[in-house]
């Protein structure tokens, strides 16, 4: 199916979907961006742990405090339009960085990146949607979920390459030159939201569009509505534990005797096995695999790949934990790829997709923030990192009720 935009450009459906998982992927570099590069800006601009911590966390804020409410405007202004905006302050704030190199500035720039991304992010699924066949959508939504582990696999694996030899203002200009080229692309190529309306896509003519009143009565039954919880909880527990691993997982190796290039290739390595989960969840939902069953395996295989990483109960080769270490990761891509999914058919409504996914993405925050302090806390008590499976279990096994909910719910609708 080919589309007309308003430029008179013809885009294909499933290519204009696969750009808007592109513009998913330059968003979330914004978030990935700074790990890397938080050495050079502490010797540099002269950051304390503390600034630096709170530069890492910055980003989160916006999606834990705004999620849901960012989510209802993208339905308010229109999908494309949200994700061109959350693109273009991507942009402004990536350029600005460098001009004004002050801790508190940069600070107030990764909360804005933080809206950017959530503007890109939230519309992605509702976009996707609109753009690709029945067929062609659980694979697509699958590919979305990528974003996050892809970014992340490139950021660790390119900041420690790059930065040396550019410096970190160039990284943050490179940053901001991608959103903006996914701008260009996304004005040509994708579809406007009046051209989606004219061709029966789903898309609310900005005339139809419910007014703030109606919008909020949109997030009201998103948040009284058990779908949107059900998935929401679900992204929570599962984000929580990958990034505490993936997070920690630099300094766990640097008791090893690794040097710093293989470690960033393993963390990256590690990162990146994410990837496969996510895209063999689409393929598993596309073939008609029950998305809640597909959810199950993946909390289920977390478990136990977290169990032999971290386990001291017996002795196990390194390589054997890295191998278990990769099923964390890699089967944990199931997840989110069978929750984009989820999301879309346990939304109250069709105009409250963006609402939901804006709701998945703030309880994921808070679970990003909450995950690391706490599996940190307990190595701290431990001594060492061998109780961490302790944590990530806690996590799988509420997913596995979870995931056991959404069964009975989708069995009932």
């Amino acid at each position: 199916m080919t589309f007309e935009n308003g430029l008179g450009k013809r885009s294909g459906g499933l290519g204009a979907a696969c750009l808007v998982v592109a513009a998913g992927v330059s968003a979330a570099l914004h978030v990935a961006k700074l790990a890397p590069a938080v050495p050079l800006l502490r010797a540099e601009l002269g950051l304390s742990l503390v600034q630096a911590g709170f530069l890492l966390s910055a980003v989160q804020v916006a999606s834990m405090l705004l999620g849901a409410l960012l989510g209802l405007f993208a339905e308010q202004w229109g999908l494309r339009r949200c994700l061109l905006i959350g693109l273009a302050l991507l942009v402004a704030a990536s350029t600005l960085g460098p001009a004004v190199p002050e801790a508190g500035f940069m600070l107030f720039l990764r909360a804005l990146e933080g809206v950017g991304f959530l503007l890109v992010f939230m519309p992605c699924a509702g976009l996707i949607r609109q753009l690709v066949s029945a067929h062609d959508l659980p694979f697509m939504l699958g590919v979305f979920g990528i974003c996050m582990p892809l970014a992340t696999a490139l950021a660790l694996l390119g900041g420690p390459l790059l930065l040396p030899l550019m410096g970190w203002p160039q990284w943050w200009w490179l940053m901001a030159a991608l959103p903006a080229a996914m701008a260009v692309a996304t004005l040509v190529w994708v579809p406007s939201d009046a051209a989606r309306a004219r061709s029966g896509l789903g898309a609310v003519p900005k005339a139809r569009r419910p007014g703030l009143m109606q919008g909020l009565g949109v997030l009201r039954l998103t948040l009284s509505s058990e779908g949107p919880w059900l998935v929401a909880l679900s992204f929570a527990f599962y984000a929580s534990q990958w990034q505490a691993v993936m997070g920690f997982l630099p300094s766990i190796y640097a008791s090893s005797d690794l040097g710093v290039g293989w470690t960033a290739v393993l963390t990256a390595l590690a990162a990146a096995a994410n990837i496969v989960g996510n895209l063999a969840a689409g393929v598993l939902l596309q073939r008609g695999v029950p998305a809640a069953r597909v959810l199950t395996w993946g909390f289920a295989s977390m478990a136990l790949g977290a169990w032999f990483t971290f386990e001291s109960f017996w002795p196990l080769a390194p390589w054997l934990r890295y191998g278990a270490l990769l099923v964390f990761s890699m089967m944990g891509g199931l997840i989110p790829g069978s929750l984009f999914s989820l999301a879309v058919r346990l939304a109250p409504r069709e105009n409250a997709i963006s609402t939901t996914v804006g709701w998945m993405t703030q309880c994921s925050a808070l679970g990003q923030f909450a995950g690391p302090p706490l599996v940190g806390w307990v190595a701290g008590l431990a001594g060492g990192w061998q109780w961490t499976w302790a944590v990530t279990g806690s996590c799988c096994l509420v997913g596995l009720l979870l995931a056991q909910r959404i069964a009975r719910r989708l069995a009932l609708s």
